[in-house]
């Protein structure tokens, strides 16, 4: 609410010579009756129509009031904001071969934290399209672009080891997240691949295709996801006889992330490679990466305002009417 005239208030000080006006008149012309004796009068009291004759005035005052918060115009705003983005579309390529179940990241293994991970990444977008593509022998779209961020963690809450054969075709799941990002009318498009491993599956090869989405404008990066050298892994074993599964874990030999190759496809495409051993790194890694992604937003705000001064105004003039039709009937001087 705001007074698109403000200096009308300035009528309100019309009080001041109203009040003294009224106050003076009280002394001047106050009425008086002769008695042949003072003990009757005294004994007389005034009536309630005396004592609040005085509410005249206070209606002439709160009417005049009135008015001159109508002659201001008040005035309610409505705000509107027009919002332009420059949104990031964002494809995100996850590795779920059986190398992944590795318990190095304690006390869960490499899939689930990436999993916790990207959840995490996808909550601090607000005006991003996010696809998913999982990839280990072959790829495949989980989830094309989307702005229903709910949609797509169900998605990534529904990942198990198993629906792919197993292996790592990085280079393939470069070219399906490519192919979903080339229609792309974004003005950043981002690629961000996580793998445990090295290129051993697939036609096409990691190199080819970075060198394909650096021709569409797709920028990588690449994260190598587990520690070196030995790992904790779980291995499944079912007894003979009873068929009663069990897990035991064991320390492995680690399948050796290759960092050059992913390295040399995150510099062609003008992207950066880095290196999670921990849980706690792969999430800085995401944030450092959510830093150096932002989505240009801008946002302009437009208020229309509406008159709210005629109730101020209707309840002056009433309050007006009113102190004139009792001045002239109920408190009306004879003189």
């Amino acid at each position: 609410m705001r007074l698109r005239d403000p200096y009308f208030l300035l009528f309100i000080l019309a009080w001041i010579p109203m009040i003294w006006v009224y106050v003076r008149r009280e002394r001047k012309f106050r009425p008086t009756v002769r008695f042949s004796g003072l003990s009757l009068a005294k004994s007389l009291r005034s009536s309630p129509a005396v004592r609040a004759r005085h509410l005249l005035l206070v209606l002439r005052l709160v009417g005049v009031g009135l008015l001159a918060v109508a002659l201001a115009r008040p005035q309610k705003g409505h705000t509107e904001q027009q919002t332009t983005t420059h949104g990031v579309d964002i494809m995100l390529a996850l590795d779920v071969s059986t190398s992944m179940k590795a318990l190095d990241f304690k006390p869960q293994n490499r899939l689930f934290v990436a999993k916790e991970t990207l959840k995490e990444f996808i909550g601090k977008r607000t005006h991003d399209r996010i696809g998913l593509v999982v990839f280990a022998g072959r790829s495949y779209t989980k989830c094309p672009l989307t702005l229903d961020y709910d949609v797509l963690r169900q998605f990534i809450d529904d990942i198990r080891f198993g629906e792919l054969e197993d292996g790592t075709a990085i280079g393939t799941a470069i070219a399906t997240a490519a192919n979903r990002l080339k229609e792309s009318e974004a003005k950043s498009k981002v690629i961000i691949l996580s793998t445990d491993g090295a290129n051993n599956a697939g036609a096409i090869s990691p190199e080819v295709a970075a060198k394909a989405a650096s021709e569409l404008g797709i920028r990588i990066y690449t994260i190598g996801v587990g520690k070196r050298g030995r790992v904790p892994y779980p291995f499944e074993y079912v007894h003979p006889f009873t068929g009663e599964r069990t897990t035991k874990v064991q320390m492995v030999d680690n399948v050796e992330v290759d960092e050059q190759s992913l390295t040399d496809v995150a510099a062609a495409t003008g992207g950066k490679y880095f290196r999670a051993r921990s849980s706690e790194e792969l999430a800085e890694i995401y944030r450092l990466i959510d830093t150096m992604e932002k989505t240009k937003i801008k946002t302009k705000s437009y208020t229309t305002y509406s008159e709210h001064f005629f109730p101020w105004l209707l309840a002056g003039f009433l309050l007006l009417l009113v102190e004139l039709i009792l001045a002239n009937t109920r408190f009306r001087r004879i003189p």
